[in-house]
């Protein structure tokens, strides 16, 4: 019971109201794939030519996995039941209900197959060949299910769920994630409102995302607050279900961090090496804001850096940068400030200032390469000049000068006297982001 509380303080766990739907023959699965809007906006075609999130496990910490739904089977690991105290993942049939089902839902969002001849039928995930590893949350701390998926192998942690009540063995859990390069991705919830965000939301190191609907703008019921870095689609939002081959369809955050959890699975099958904080840093930085959010200062409490775009983080030259990247400091003071002040890091600073002091470097060592070039010039007309005198007979031939009041050379000046430009953070505050397409265009 204590986990269908926490599950509805989420907003009726996230896909509230959902419409169950029977398993369909095929004209009708095909309509359930053209109802996935998300996978055209976030141009998932694109995506699945440069990643499809192979070789890559993502953790779903929520109310269990069917894994032997049509449109997962093959694709789901053998996990934990920390309700049971077993290693069957798998939703409680005597607890069919809508919570029950939240899990399987999520898991198919990020790495849903389809079905049929060239997997045409059925639900597709944003990174269908990933795997998912199933932990079934037994409400209250989360501690141990974020340990025994960075144990077992997962690089990223999808955690639809929440909790009101702040554990220290949870701030302890996800700080172990995270020096293990495991990125924890979680919803900002369901309510609509400002300071809402449950735990894990609001401990530094987690990517707390919110959503939007098909137009881009924010979703009227997305939470918000500093701690939101980015936003994805989150309406209308078509899943597998459970028990059986059932279809769902609804709304809610929960599916905006399912999708951002798979399409950070992509970029870690392309970028194997990458630190949490990369990861993250790849997905804000291509991030988008729609037409009607122009002039927000970034980041907006609502969208965060905007919308991710996996096509764009998976194919833009990005630097790796800081290990955190824009993901708060584990460890660091308020989680809220450090998720508004962005990745101003122990390790960001000691990378600026190896930064200034190569640039000085630099500057220096061209500096007296330009003296020695400018000294050596100065003595060959020196050189050349009593040379021609000689040749002339002396002071008493031809002029071999210009004119009195003329110089001969012009002034020397030194190129590299100008000053530095001073490094900029790239996370700071904009007065205006740039300018975007919803959908965004391949």
């Amino acid at each position: 019971m204590a986990l269908k509380r926490t599950v509805h303080a989420l907003g009726a766990i996230a896909l509230a109201g959902a419409l169950v739907l029977a398993a369909a023959p095929a004209a009708s699965a095909d309509q359930t794939r053209r109802d996935q809007w998300a996978l055209d906006v976030l141009q998932a075609e694109s995506a699945w030519k440069v990643s499809t999130g192979k070789g890559v496990t993502v953790a779903v910490i929520d109310t269990g996995v069917n894994a032997e739904h049509q449109d997962l089977k093959g694709n789901v690991l053998k996990g934990k039941d920390y309700v049971d105290g077993d290693d069957d993942a798998s939703p409680e049939e005597s607890d069919s209900n809508l919570s029950s089902n939240h899990g399987t839902e999520m898991a198919s969002l990020i790495a849903g197959h389809g079905h049929g001849a060239g997997a045409a039928d059925g639900v597709m995930g944003m990174a269908p060949e990933a795997k998912i590893l199933p932990i079934r949350w037994g409400g209250g701390s989360f501690a141990e299910e974020i340990r025994y998926a960075v144990d077992h192998g997962a690089s990223v942690i999808s955690m639809s769920v929440s909790t009101s009540h702040q554990f220290p063995e949870d701030r302890a859990a996800v700080a172990y994630a995270i020096e293990h390069n495991v990125l924890i991705v979680t919803a900002s919830g369901n309510e609509g409102k400002s300071g809402l965000i449950d735990y894990p939301g609001e401990f530094p190191g987690v990517l707390t995302v919110g959503g939007v609907g098909k137009n881009g703008a924010i979703w009227e019921g997305s939470n918000y607050g500093a701690q939101v870095l980015l936003t994805a689609p989150a309406t209308d939002i078509v899943s597998a279900g459970w028990p059986g081959n059932t279809l769902r369809i609804g709304t809610g955050t929960s599916a905006s961090a399912a999708f951002t959890s798979a399409a950070a699975a992509l970029i870690k099958s392309k970028f194997p090496d990458l630190t949490a904080g990369q990861i993250a840093n790849r997905l804000v930085k291509t991030a988008v804001l729609p037409a009607s959010a122009k002039g927000l200062s970034l980041p907006d409490e609502k969208y965060g850096y905007g919308t991710i775009r996996p096509f764009a983080a998976l194919t833009q030259d990005i630097p790796a940068g800081s290990k955190y990247g824009p993901l708060a400091v584990p460890g660091s003071g308020s989680p809220s400030a450090a998720a508004s002040a962005g990745p101003s890091d122990t390790d960001s600073a000691a990378e600026q200032e190896k930064a200034d002091q190569k640039q000085m470097l630099f500057f220096v060592v061209l500096g007296v390469v330009a003296l020695v070039v400018v000294g050596l010039i100065v003595l060959l007309i020196v050189k050349l000049s009593r040379r021609n005198k000689n040749k002339n007979g002396g002071p008493g031939g031809p002029a071999a000068y210009p004119q009195y009041g003329q110089q001969p050379f012009p002034p020397q000046q030194n190129p590299y006297q100008q000053p530095a430009q001073p490094q900029q953070n790239p996370y700071q505050q904009q007065p205006t982001p740039p300018q975007s397409q919803w959908p965004p265009q391949s």
